[in-house]
């Protein structure tokens, strides 16, 4: 016997349904046949959406990790950045208009 594969659902379809269940006039069982879902995977999402839904308001969310990483890289340069202007400044004797040096590092 052919193993059935299982539906994979994106949370963006998940939470669709659920926002639907939630605030729809008509039946479960019609949502989940118009859906093609089971009636226990729409209370199962249900269950997780108002179980988890405090989190949505918390303000102490950490950044990613990329995010995190690219702040620090981008630190990094602003510092490099303000190092070289500082340079430019006693090189040209505090005459920062007089002319232009182009030592920016591409990104």
């Amino acid at each position: 016997m052919a193993k059935r594969k299982r539906k994979r659902f994106t949370a963006e379809f998940k939470a669709e349904i659920v926002i639907e269940a939630l605030s729809s006039e008509g039946s479960e069982a019609e949502l989940c046949r118009r859906h093609n879902i089971t009636e226990a995977q729409l209370s199962q999402w249900k269950r997780q959406l108002l179980e988890n839904a405090a989190t949505l308001f918390e303000s102490n969310r950490k950044p990613s990790d990329a995010s995190a990483e690219r702040i620090a890289q981008l630190e990094q340069l602003a510092g490099r950045l303000t190092q070289a202007v500082d340079i430019q400044k006693k090189a040209l004797g505090g005459n920062t208009q007089a002319k232009t040096l182009h030592c920016v590092e591409p990104v």
